[in-house]
């Protein structure tokens, strides 16, 4: 397939581009070569190339600086991707499109399905959301692939960022009421090719398997690095952050499961793998 991927140079992207490339032919699009805020550009762009499906990992991910950017958040997460979807129905061209956990509440205590009412707390969550909506209301062909806690060999992310403050700390802060489930770039990467080769459209919550609070997964990525670090527990209103984050966003990788995939390996596994590669 002629696959088009916009935010080509992020953390999901680039490990697209390492899974996809061996099997299809790639277009990579970075939001210097495709403004997907640019409706007009979009849809000539895509147009022109012409791909058979096109994967949306461009987005504005900065939770709390999407609060103190509102219209960039809603311009990126929102606007652009009605764009990629009127621009895909045009050349009746399916859309995968990378959502987050985020679009729930968080006042649950059991993992979040598909069909669960959306309710976000965060202009990060919002701004996703009507993303999502724009979806559903231009296109047939989709899949919304919504996923949480996500960590790659590209870019910042929490693993990289406690393990640089471990050289330098004896003990650090962590928050231990937020639960989710740490997810590996590389593992979406690879279920999202798998999910590609089929016609089976619609919202799939997509993550490593398990679950932890933040604290945990700090304590366990230091006990697989072999570091001796202090992990405090902090909550999260100790945190002076500016959006507010879902207390709970396990996500059941229901729709995943019912169309015959396997379950994601372990949060556990996956971070073991991803340790011995970057340390």
């Amino acid at each position: 397939m002629k696959i088009l991927i916009t935010g080509s140079n992020g953390m999901l992207g680039y490990d697209l581009q390492e899974v996809l490339r061996r099997t299809h032919e790639l277009i990579l699009t970075t939001s210097e070569t495709l403004d997907i805020t640019d409706k007009k550009h979009t849809m000539e762009f895509i147009s022109n190339k012409k791909p058979d499906i096109v994967i949306n990992s461009a987005a504005y991910t900065d939770v709390d600086g999407c609060e103190e950017n509102q219209d960039i958040a809603y311009t990126v997460n929102s606007e652009g991707v009605k764009n990629l979807a009127i621009a895909c129905k045009e050349i009746d061209c399916p859309l995968v499109h990378i959502s987050t956990d985020y679009v729930f509440n968080g006042k649950s205590d059991k993992p979040w399905i598909e069909e669960d009412n959306v309710d976000p707390i965060s202009v990060y969550g919002k701004s996703k959301l009507r993303g999502e909506k724009y979806i559903l209301e231009i296109l047939d062909k989709f899949f919304i692939v919504r996923t949480a806690w996500l960590y790659g060999i590209n870019g910042r992310n929490f693993p990289k960022t406690i393990l640089e403050l471990a050289k330098n700390h004896s003990e650090i802060t962590v928050v231990y009421d937020e639960i989710g489930t740490p997810t590996y770039t590389q593992d979406l990467a690879k279920a999202i090719s798998e999910l590609i080769k089929t016609d089976f459209y619609g919202i799939y919550h997509l993550t490593n398997s398990g679950s932890c609070s933040w604290c945990e997964f700090a304590r366990y990525i230091f006990e697989v690095a072999n570091v001796d670090v202090k992990v405090i527990p902090v909550t999260a209103s100790e945190f002076a952050r500016s959006a507010s984050r879902p207390n709970y966003s396990v996500l059941k990788n229901k729709n995943w499961i019912k169309n015959g995939f396997n379950p994601l390996r372990n949060y556990k596994e996956a971070i073991k793998e991803y340790i011995e590669l970057i340390i």
